[in-house]
């Protein structure tokens, strides 16, 4: 009889676990924009962590700020040179924008004739061609408005994940300890030592990147200095930004440079393609490799596989944490599933 009665216990506990195990899937299903959320905010407050610590240690005097006065340090600095930025980029861009749409309609004629003087183009019907441009810039106009609920709620997504991710380098040291409590005692201390290990590994990740960030940007902006390109420091600056965001960085980039050269000559836009067809090609099959294997100790293919693998499951967001999800993936895999070769006796 006892023994039944413990099988019947066991039977029913593993019911209930099962069905509570279901109903915690089916909830992490319905919550999954948070749970990313969650993981990308505290990935990256892993990886901004270094930079913390190290203003955290300087000294002004004799004042050394905290962790607390560390981020704001940090987050004071980065928005002084947004405004720097834009305080000397945006107004030379916002006056040609004027000018530009001023002469609009007076150059949109002579545009139609340079059109005409294309090979195969004088066959082209102009009143149709100009009927389909406003066309298309008035359904532009209402997708623009038919996408601004979006873009706010993309937007809200952005600031909630920057705070969350203030939050985490504030307090993350608690949220740490209580996930290490769910584990026993003895394998507490094991975990902990393998997630510190990959923790400076994930760190040093903002170092390669910043090194292609910065590769990308000198080289763009003495690409537009030689070719005579407008706002060439202001382009060489958000190239080198917006290389933080794998593959669709580099497209805003090179859309953008292209139609800012394209204003003043077909030379140059042929320039900037040639530029951009030889660097993306040297950075993808030996920059990124080498530079993040130095930093981040991955080989080359498992960055490649891991960039792959990270777009396609969220995109681009997806992509921008592949490599230091690949760090902490590996750092595990290599503590708890690789058996490692027993040193050979002398």
């Amino acid at each position: 009889m006892t023994g039944r009665s413990g099988g019947t216990r066991d039977l029913r506990r593993d019911i209930v676990f099962a069905f509570a195990l279901a109903l915690a899937c089916y909830v992490a299903w319905l919550i999954r924009d948070v749970l990313v959320m969650l993981y990308v905010s505290a990935l990256f407050a892993v990886v901004l962590s270094p930079m913390v610590q190290f203003t955290s240690q300087l000294h002004f005097g004799r004042w050394q700020p905290s962790k607390s006065a560390a981020v704001f340090i940090l987050l004071f600095v980065g928005a002084a040179g947004l405004a720097i930025f834009g305080f000397l980029a945006l107004p030379p861009v916002v006056r040609d924008l004027q000018g530009f749409t001023e002469e609009m309609p007076a150059r949109f004629p002579a545009l139609l004739d340079k059109l005409k003087s294309l090979p195969l183009a004088n066959h082209l019907d102009t009143d149709d061609l100009s009927s389909r441009l406003q066309g298309f810039v008035s359904q532009s106009a209402t997708y623009l408005l038919l996408s601004i609920s979006h873009w706010a709620g993309a937007l809200f997504d952005i600031i909630m994940g920057f705070v969350l991710t203030i939050y985490f380098i504030l307090e993350g040291d608690h949220a740490y300890r209580w996930f290490l409590s769910f584990f026993p005692m003895e394998n507490r201390e094991r975990l902990d030592q393998t997630l510190q290990r990959a923790e400076i590994r994930m760190g040093k990740w903002l170092i390669g990147q910043g090194s292609l960030m910065l590769i990308l940007g000198v080289l763009s902006t003495i690409v537009y200095l030689s070719l005579h390109v407008r706002y060439a420091y202001a382009l060489g600056v958000l190239t080198g930004l917006l290389n933080i965001i794998p593959v669709l960085g580099a497209a805003i980039c090179i859309a953008l440079a292209l139609l800012v050269a394209a204003i003043d000559s077909w030379g140059r836009v042929l320039g900037i393609a040639i530029f951009y067809m030889i660097y993306l090609q040297v950075e993808n099959s030996y920059l990124t490799p080498r530079i993040m294997k130095n930093t981040v100790d991955l080989p080359g293919l498992a960055i490649l596989v891991s960039l792959l693998i990270g777009s396609a499951i969220e995109g681009v967001l997806g992509a921008m944490v592949s490599v230091p999800t690949a760090v902490l993936v590996a750092v595990l895999l290599d503590e708890y599933l690789v058996h490692k070769d027993a040193p050979e006796a002398l």
